[in-house]
């Protein structure tokens, strides 16, 4: 029998996942491991970017009316995801990086771009500096304890941040689950790191989407 995939992004997306995952004939467990809110932010004249860096589609998600006056700067993102929430909040995808936010920062560089405007949550891996002219939190991630936590036990866990990765490794050792019956398949290289050892397996699909995670999992799982 298939091992369950366990979802542990936030919502929204954490049901977007679990119902593709369902869609190709496998099990989700849905444990969201963050809530995420919007953060009051002041909004940048656009005039004085050339680009905007987006590493989540929460900064689109949680961002306001206020990302409408960014329209005019072309959008550089990590992964599919956060690209598509771009577009469908009215920006132009000039990029989209596969191999998490340094590598994108450096393509960026690379095509041109000399001061960029960063949309984050408030706990993040890129700071103003280099070609990044200034960073604003849009959002925060706030750490939860989801219930039925053993379900966990002889899954394939999607992680998707290394802070997720953290925190799930720490949840796990509180709840006493053997972290050799858990499968992880996490993100970038970044976030398996964050996540120590001990586990069953641990899988960096080569793109960083999450069509390849689940497609990794779904591997695993049979």
């Amino acid at each position: 029998m298939s091992r369950a995939i366990a979802v542990l992004r936030p919502e929204p997306g954490n049901r977007v996942t679990a119902a593709a995952i369902e869609a190709r004939g496998r099990r989700a467990i849905r444990l969201p491991l963050f809530d995420v809110r919007p953060v009051a932010w002041q909004i940048p004249a656009a005039e004085d970017f050339d680009a905007l860096i987006l590493t989540s589609a929460n900064a689109l998600r949680h961002g306001g009316p206020g990302l409408s006056t960014l329209h005019r700067l072309p959008v550089h993102a990590v992964g599919k995801a956060t690209a598509d929430a771009a577009r469908r909040a009215g920006f132009d995808v000039a990029h989209v990086g596969e191999d998490g936010a340094a590598a994108l920062l450096a393509e960026a560089e690379a095509a041109g771009i000399r001061r960029a405007l960063h949309l984050a949550g408030r706990e993040r891996t890129i700071a103003a500096g280099g070609i990044v002219g200034a960073v604003r939190t849009v959002y925060a991630s706030e750490p939860r304890t989801p219930e039925a936590l053993t379900g966990l036990a002889g899954s394939i866990a999607l992680v998707q941040s290394a802070r997720a990765a953290a925190w799930l490794a720490e949840l796990v050792d509180a709840a006493g689950i053997d972290r050799g019956g858990i499968a992880l398949v996490a993100v970038s290289a970044p976030a398996a790191a964050a996540a120590g050892g001990g586990w069953e397996q641990l899988v960096v699909p080569r793109t960083v989407s999450s069509e390849a995670m689940i497609a990794a999992a779904i591997a695993l799982a049979d």
